[in-house]
């Protein structure tokens, strides 16, 4: 297993994986934290499997343009609109990765118990190759990634206060990710992940 800490560009094939540690500054995510985990109205939807209800182990919210209604996990999330502070944080992320963002997902991961499964962003909205970035704030959290045709996870980075993860290219196509329970003691970890909705 790989592990990577510093900011670099991730030797993975078939991906396009960027990771810039200290992307904001030790007091921009200081404050844009403790701001979020305060004013975002949180939500903990649940997801049907096999017939029952399991809520998701995680806080979320979903920001974006009018248009940016997202379905995955079979939820449809309307977007709330954006707050200056969020709209401020979006057009630096634009900036960064030159491109557009119509939507971002907010997780308030509360404790180590708090988790992401396995997955690829690849819902059609997002068309073909999808620009998704990821503002991580707060406690340090392991992200890990796996060819989507192995079981175990082949690399893995510690997502830092104020860094930025940016995927691009054919990453979803190849490869999924998670950020998995763990039983060390975890700060709270707000994560801010941009995309572009098509239609």
């Amino acid at each position: 297993m790989s592990l990577f800490t510093a900011p670099s560009l991730l030797e993975l094939p078939d991906a396009h994986v960027t990771y810039i540690a200290g992307w904001a500054s030790a007091v921009e995510a200081e404050e844009w934290f403790r701001a979020l985990e305060r004013q975002t109205p949180w939500e903990r939807p649940s997801v049907t499997l096999y017939g029952r209800q399991h809520p998701i182990p995680r806080l979320t919210a979903w920001y974006g343009d009018p248009e940016a209604v997202y379905r995955y996990s079979g939820i449809e999330h309307r977007p709330l609109a954006w707050t200056p502070l969020l709209a401020e944080i979006r057009a630096r992320v634009e900036a960064e990765v030159g491109q557009k963002m119509n939507g971002l997902l907010l997780n308030l991961y509360r404790d180590g118990q708090d988790s992401m499964g396995w997955h690829s962003d690849d819902e059609a909205v997002l068309g073909g190759n999808p620009v998704v970035v990821s503002l991580s704030l707060g406690g340090e959290r392991r992200f890990d990634l796996r060819r989507r045709d192995r079981q175990g996870a082949t690399h893995s980075l510690v997502l830092g206060d104020g860094s930025l993860l940016v995927m691009r290219g054919a990453t979803q196509h190849y490869w999924q990710h998670q950020v998995a329970k763990t039983r060390k003691p975890c700060a709270p970890r707000l994560n801010l992940t941009f995309r572009l909705l098509y239609g």
